[in-house]
């Protein structure tokens, strides 16, 4: 993988949930979303409520297994998401959580960020579902108690500030591997990968981004105190074969 492919590999991932996380360089080169006839781009704000909501609860747990293998996502707790927030449907015995993140998990300067379309399935480790889970169940708190994206951003520079929210936990790590998910109109299932989370590094740091290397960081900032490193695999969560790099 190249550089200029590793980089638009984590603009692609990082317009997904990622998250947790992670995010440009693809944005000049994928189609976007599209702009209305007024000229602006149809995610400016949020959309109801009911949008981002999956009706039926089994399909989000299914959805949400299928981010690691069944050895895995079998065992682990299951988020699904409710108005009022994340709540238990299962609960594991193996320290891992599934759940299928929404696009405010997206960059805060993604044009997705608000895609009602957007589902993430993501599995945190027993490390990630410590410390990289709090992230998601804070920004949604907030998103669903009426915050706009400035007031979200603001309230997480703030909540860094006083030190609420965990540094990633040693050897946090995070399956995206589900075929089903669906990550932005520009990117749509994409690839599957794994993510790992670790504090402020530079991309030297796991020799991300050089040409040959597996590794992908996108290095844009991100609000939370962490950094993610992306790496492909070649095969989905279920052992079909995945879209090669």
């Amino acid at each position: 993988m190249n550089t200029t492919h590793a980089r638009r590999f984590a603009a692609a991932v990082a317009r997904s949930i990622v998250l947790c996380a992670v995010a440009g360089f693809a944005a000049a080169d994928a189609p976007t979303a599209g702009n209305t006839e007024s000229g602006q781009t149809p995610y400016e704000r949020m959309a109801r409520l009911d949008e981002y909501l999956i009706r039926d609860p089994h399909a989000e747990i299914a959805l949400a297994r299928s981010a690691a293998p069944a050895a895995i996502s079998d065992k682990a707790t299951l988020l699904i998401l409710k108005p009022q927030g994340y709540e238990t449907a299962v609960h594991g015995t193996n320290g891992f959580t599934c759940l299928v993140e929404r696009s405010w998990m997206s960059p805060f300067d993604s044009t997705e960020f608000w895609n009602p379309k957007l589902r993430g399935p993501v599995c945190y480790n027993p490390a990630a579902s410590k410390s990289i889970l709090v992230y998601t169940l804070r920004r949604t708190k907030l998103v669903l108690a009426g915050h706009s994206k400035a007031q979200l951003l603001d309230e997480i520079h703030a909540a860094v500030a006083r030190k609420e929210l965990p540094w990633p936990e040693p050897g946090a790590m995070s399956f995206m591997m589900s075929k089903d998910g669906y990550l932005g109109d520009a990117a749509g299932h994409w690839h599957s990968h794994l993510m790992f989370h670790v504090p402020k590094a530079a991309s030297e740091s796991w020799g991300a981004n050089l040409p040959g290397s597996p590794v992908v960081l996108d290095d844009r900032e991100l609000p939370e105190p962490q950094t993610v490193f992306m790496v492909p695999v070649t095969h989905w969560s279920d052992g079909t074969a995945a879209p090669i790099m």
